[in-house]
């Protein structure tokens, strides 16, 4: 999942954004209620996590306007009041669950999973491609009885590979997925990686290959025997 975390209390942001990325999970964070709107309407996140008092617009400003222009993302809203009053504002407003702070990590990443859950998504333990499988629980790619570990960025660019199947994924897209919209990441970022893989599916043997669409992306391809 790609989660936004809108919270302008600096070291919370920092915190929730490492808990979350510890489930495997990528984070960007901002500090405003503009900022988060903004990013919000994206379409790139599979779940937004909103602090109530934030500068520029509030948390219950931000989900009243996704959901005014038909913006489902899920919305944890996160806030310091306990009133019932403002639990059933942010609720009206749009928001899917609501949480008070303080918290324990452990609620947070249950109310995730449960929104994940009530989105329909399906939890899978691997992703596969023609003769290659990559775990999700220990970042492994595995072709028949060869296995090679990758490192956290080749993982994601193969993730969204194999997520995306035999469909053309930009070098903006992965960029933006994987370094973050407001990164300094360039094309040959997303190249260098893309060579680490071919390196590695050529250690493992694999049909499966990377095929390179010229001034478009990539997408996967099966090798001629």
């Amino acid at each position: 999942m790609r989660i936004l975390i809108v919270e302008d209390e600096m070291r919370l942001a920092d915190a929730l954004a490492q808990i979350i990325k510890e489930q495997k999970h990528i984070t960007d964070v901002v500090h405003n209620g503009i900022d988060g709107l903004s990013y919000a309407r994206s379409g790139q996140y599979d779940l937004v996590i909103l602090d109530v008092m934030l500068p520029g617009l509030t948390g219950f400003d931000v989900v009243q306007k996704m959901r005014a222009e038909k913006n489902a993302t899920p919305v944890i809203l996160l806030t310091a009041k306990d009133e019932l009053q403002d639990k059933v504002q942010g609720l009206d407003c749009g928001a899917d669950d609501y949480m008070t702070k303080p918290f324990a990590p452990e609620e947070l990443l249950a109310r995730i999973r449960a929104l994940s859950r009530r989105q329909g998504e399906v939890v899978l333990e691997a992703l596969s491609f023609a003769d290659i499988a990559l775990s999700l629980s220990t970042n492994t790619l595995s072709c028949g009885t060869r296995a090679v570990r990758l490192g956290f960025k080749e993982f994601e660019v193969l993730r969204i590979l194999l997520l995306n199947k035999q469909i053309i994924t930009s070098k903006e897209e992965l960029i933006c997925k994987i370094w973050g919209a407001d990164s300094d990441a360039a094309d040959n970022n997303v190249e260098a990686y893309i060579s680490f893989l071919r390196k590695k599916l050529a250690y493992l043997n694999a049909a499966a290959g990377i095929e390179t669409i010229r001034k478009v992306g990539y997408r996967l391809e099966v090798h001629n025997a």
